[in-house]
Order: C-alpha cells, then structure tokens, then sequence
C-alpha cells in the first residue's frame, strides 16, 4: 500500500513538473521520469490504473487519444493568475527581493517547469526600489494575530538615515491597539487606536520591525468610530485634520481622480474643459494633490488651504532665485 501511494504522489508530481497543454507527456516518457528522479518502476498496466486513480480523486488528466499524450489539465492556479500574483508581488517595493523571489518561486511550482522557465527568462528586471526591512510577511502574521486576540502591540518604527539605512525613529517602542490592515497608495498600512492619541492613527506595515504581542488587551472601540472612513479621508495616508477640499479640474486628469479618489467620486461637469470635485482630506493630502497635478488642479475651497498652498509655491520660487 505504502508503495502505491509513493507511485500515485510520484506520477502527481511529474504531470505538475513536466506536462501542460503544449508539452504532453507519453507513457515512456512518464515512465523514464519515474524511474530517473524517484527510482519507481512502473509497467504500462500499472500506470493506466494510477492515472485512473488520479482521476477519481479529482484530478483532471487528458485522455490519449485527444492530445496523443497526458498532462494536467486543471491546476491549483491557472497560468494567467499566477503571472498576475508574481506580478503584483514583483512590482510591490514594501516586499524585500528576497521574500519576493521565495513567494515567486512558490507560484511557479504550481505551473509545469515550461510555464515557469517563460515567466523566469521573459517577464521580469530587477526591481530597484525593494524595501531593505525583511520583516513584512512576520508583521503580518504578528499583527494579524492581535487584531484576532484583541492584544496590543510593541514595535520599533523605521526611517531611512542619510546613509540610506534603515534605522529606528526613536528610542522608545511604539504600544499600540491595531485595528485593521488596509492598503493605500500601494503600500499596506496598519491602523491603531492608541491611549497617547485620540482616535486612529496609521504606520506602515514595511516601516515596522521586531512587533511583539503583548498580553494587555486593547480597549473596547467605540461604535461611533469608522476605520473605513478614516481610510478614505486619510488621501496618501497623511495625518492631520480633516477638510471638506473643493478642487477644480481638468478634464485631462479624470483618470487619475478616479484612480485616486474611486469610481464612486461626485464629479460635477463646468460649462468649459473641467469638472469639480469634493472630497474629504487631511491638509498634507490636498496639499500633495495640488502639488503633483499643478498644473491640472486648483484648490477652490477652504481659503485657508488655498493660501497655504500660495505660499508653499513662493517658498518654492525663492529656493530657485540664484
């Protein structure tokens, strides 16, 4: 029985390694990986019943005579979605190069060593802006685990130096309450209440490191307090107050207001090339806004944000006066 169980789990693996649609497998062929990589030997008779076997636990091979071979048909993934996932994980800086290769790594072992050997030599450069912090995938788990446990939590926060090190902020551990892991901006971010602050406050997940959990429970969260609404209005995660923010726009960058703000934005169509647009932001947020698309977008209300805004371009002229 042990002998047949290690030949079924033998076959699996060499229809995963070695077969697909385009590359599929005889019974000789089968048979001399078998032999060459696991030392089994299998007559014919004995392969069509384990191919059989396969089958009846879900597996779904060809048949012969439709592909005048056998491969796996369906897998754990599907070639167009692990290319998606090695992609996003690829182009995400918050994950370390070498996290990113072993997760990578991971994904093509579900494709045959064809898909994986395309995806190696065609898809990807290398990735400069990688993070340096190889504690992600940790926090995540760490994290993850207070929220479930309702425990605070200990951590050093992260900066860079100006020797491009990343180094602690302070000297003290950040205790905190997590709340929820959201996603902003391309980078994850966990948000915390905290007995030191009024409400929530938010750090990047790829700035933290050595997060423990701690025994002391977090307080109980009001039921008036809305993480969501928090992360909505927290535009490129600055903190700060919250501003009812009246823009005026081109039409050029509707895109990126949607790409930025959501589908469910109100966009209000003017009589020429622009709409108008109101949203709620912290001061830093609108401020960046206007600053990235300057030449596309005009703060119109409150006044306060729109001088401050004058001034931060006056400060900029002065910087380049010789």
């Amino acid at each position: 029985m042990a002998e047949k169980k290690q030949s079924l789990l033998a076959l699996l693996e060499i229809l995963k390694k070695y077969s697909d649609e385009n590359h599929p497998l005889s019974i000789k062929n089968i048979q001399d990986h078998l032999l060459n990589e696991y030392d089994i030997n299998l007559d014919r008779r004995t392969l069509y019943t384990s191919m059989e076997s396969l089958r009846e636990f879900g597996y779904e091979i060809s048949d012969y005579e439709s592909s005048k071979g056998y491969y796996l048909i369906d897998r754990q993934f599907e070639k167009a979605e692990v290319l998606l996932l090695c992609n996003a994980i690829h182009a995400s800086h918050f994950i370390s190069s070498k996290q990113s290769d072993d997760l990578i790594k991971k994904l093509l072992n579900t494709q045959s060593k064809y898909d994986q050997k395309e995806f190696k030599d065609k898809v990807y450069m290398a990735n400069p802006l990688k993070t340096s912090n190889k504690q992600l995938l940790l926090n995540i788990e760490v994290v993850s685990e207070t929220i479930r446990d309702n425990k605070q939590l200990s951590f050093n926060y992260l900066k860079y130096n100006n020797k491009k090190e990343l180094v602690n902020r302070r000297e003290d551990l950040y205790i905190v309450e997590p709340r929820y892991i959201v996603y902003s901006d391309s980078r994850p971010y966990l948000i915390v209440t905290s007995k030191n602050h009024e409400g929530f406050i938010h750090y990047r997940l790829d700035r933290m490191k050595d997060c423990v959990v701690l025994n002391e429970k977090s307080r109980v969260l009001p039921k008036t307090s809305d993480p969501y609404e928090y992360a909505r209005n927290k535009l490129f995660m600055y903190n700060g107050e919250i501003y009812t923010v009246t823009f005026k726009c081109k039409e050029s960058v509707m895109d990126h207001m949607i790409d930025i703000f959501g589908s469910e934005l109100l966009v209000i169509p003017n009589n020429d090339d622009t709409f108008t647009i109101k949203v709620k932001t912290s001061e830093q947020g609108a401020l960046y806004l206007a600053q990235q698309f300057m030449e596309n977008i005009t703060i119109i209300e409150p006044e306060k944000l729109k001088k401050e805004f004058i001034k931060t371009l006056k400060e900029v002229q002065n910087n380049y006066k010789g």
